[in-house]
């Protein structure tokens, strides 16, 4: 057991990294702003692809529900970014869905109900678990979601190496993921929940890896700034 004085630094320590990880992550939710905007303008979604937030909403579903207290208790700072992500990620689900032709809207909608389908299940199948079955089931999955999430840059990565250019990838961007998951890793860490700072530390890791690259490639290239995510 810890000292009191002790046990008040690791609180506010926690609590801290909690809302970094909070305020940075909203940062992260705002950034396809400009994209959706473009789309509302040009009344179409162009070559824009829906199936970025179509995966975001699902994992933002499933960490929220990992993160609440009938789940996981101690850690409702992750419950509490990702269910406003998923929030963001809806809205753009439904703009995107308001402009895109029809063959892309039915395949959207259907993308929409499947997540649905998918977070009910795992909802419904983790209240038949008992309190560490639960924990242990939501947290593999919510784990891997995340990984999932932390490994898509790879392929900005490997363009950026191919290319010699950070046009496609952003340094708010990079600096923003980096900075969600060094703060989450970190109060993963302070709460002793692995499902949240395993994943996290491998993000902080690629998040580190882009912002040296592009450090090193807007030098080379003369980028003084990137231009749009790749969305396509």
């Amino acid at each position: 057991m810890l000292p009191i004085g002790l046990s008040s630094v690791y609180l506010w320590c926690s609590t801290a990294a909690g809302i970094a990880g909070n305020i940075c992550a909203i940062s992260l939710y705002l950034s396809p702003m400009p994209t959706f905007k473009r789309i509302i303008t040009n009344r179409s979604t162009e070559q824009f692809s829906g199936l970025p937030y179509i995966y975001g909403l699902l994992n933002c579903l499933i960490c929220t529900w990992y993160g609440l207290p009938i789940v996981k208790s101690g850690i409702i700072m992750v419950a509490t970014v990702n269910s406003i992500g998923a929030v963001f990620q809806l809205v753009y689900l439904i703009i995107f869905i308001m402009y895109a032709e029809k063959s892309i809207k039915l395949r959207i909608s259907g993308l929409l109900g499947i997540v649905s389908v998918l977070f009910a299940a795992v909802v419904l199948v983790s209240l038949r678990l008992s309190g560490h079955e639960r924990e242990l089931f939501v947290g593999y999955i919510c784990a891997f979601s995340v990984v999932s999430v932390y490994a898509s840059p790879l392929f900005i990565i490997n363009l950026v190496i191919k290319t010699r250019s950070v046009e496609f990838m952003p340094f708010n961007l990079s600096l923003a993921t980096f900075l969600v998951s060094f703060s989450f890793c970190a109060y993963g860490a302070l709460q002793g929940a692995p499902f949240v700072y395993i994943p996290n530390g491998l993000g902080t890791i690629l998040g580190f890896v882009q912002l040296v690259l592009y450090s090193y490639y807007s030098k080379i290239s003369g980028d003084d700034d990137s231009r749009e995510p790749l969305l396509v």
